[in-house]
């Protein structure tokens, strides 16, 4: 989350020369905290519905969250006080930024805490019922609304070239959850979590994940092209080398240690793409 909010912002600068310290940080804090909320209240519903639980004992899986709850370590009620104490701030956060850069921004407060919530709360449940509902949800969550949003708060407006900026981050972030899915996929279909992964098996679900992966850089290449980025954003596309060697060491199956790998080197294909963009926005502002 860190990476859109500063690549919305740098963005502002770079293209508008606008920038403004404090409400950089009071969007930071909302959209950290709306993160924490979403990975807490993810792993509150997970763990209500028995996928948590269904992933720990399962040997072919690895899980993915917290394991405070699946291992008693937290009980429920406490766990629970503190998601929707980060619910607060984020939402305190969202309330003062549209109080003091315009009541648009509610729109994507409350757009953000829908997707967080019914991620896998009832009744949508969506990242459970396969279809792409998920995936979409994370492009907007982690691309769309926190690149334009912080786009907004600088600026107070919002043209094309911010959603467009929006897309390679949105990619590469559904890119990493798509491919955690691989981790613990047979625990999933044991418990009735429907995934893309669960829906077309590990060749089909691969077959997206390379996919994505190549549309995710290509969007890079498209964007600097087209003058959205500075033509020496391309520098990005270096990220491509470790990843694609990631997926040749891959089989038809695998064993989920080794998606364990992949998913680290999608992580690192991100960052380094979204840092290599924040840069290159910034030396744009600058020269």
């Amino acid at each position: 989350m860190i990476l859109p909010i500063t690549m919305g912002s740098v963005a502002a600068y770079a293209w508008d020369g606008t920038f403004h310290l404090f409400f950089f940080l009071l969007t930071l804090i909302g959209a950290l905290a709306a993160h924490l909320f979403s990975n807490m209240i993810n792993d509150l519903w997970d763990f209500r519905n028995g996928v948590d639980t269904q992933a720990e004992k399962s040997e072919e899986s690895i899980s993915t969250n917290s394991r405070l709850l699946a291992n008693g370590k937290v009980g429920e009620g406490p766990f629970a006080f503190v998601t929707w104490a980060l619910f607060v701030i984020a939402f305190v956060s969202g309330l003062l930024l549209a109080i003091l850069r315009g009541w648009e921004l509610l729109l994507f407060a409350i757009a953000g805490g829908l997707i967080a919530y019914f991620y896998v709360a009832p009744p949508l449940k969506f990242g459970y019922r396969g279809k792409g509902y998920s995936e979409i949800a994370i492009f907007l969550a982690f691309g769309v609304l926190p690149i334009t949003g912080s786009y907004f708060v600088m600026t107070r407006s919002l043209p094309m070239e911010a959603f467009l900026l929006s897309i390679p981050i949105g990619l590469f972030t559904t890119l990493i959850l798509f491919n955690h899915h691989f981790l613990h996929w047979r625990a999933d279909q044991e418990a009735g979590k429907k995934t893309l992964v669960v829906l077309w098996g590990e060749k089909g679900g691969l077959i997206f994940s390379k996919s994505l992966a190549a549309l995710a850089f290509l969007s890079i290449l498209c964007l600097s092209v087209i003058h959205v980025l500075p033509w020496y954003a391309i520098v990005a596309l270096v990220a491509a080398i470790p990843l694609a060697s990631a997926y040749r060491k891959l089989g038809p199956t695998n064993k989920s240690p080794v998606y364990g790998q992949l998913m680290g080197a999608s992580l690192k294909a991100t960052t380094r793409t979204g840092i290599v963009i924040v840069v290159s926005l910034l030396i744009y502002g600058i020269i």
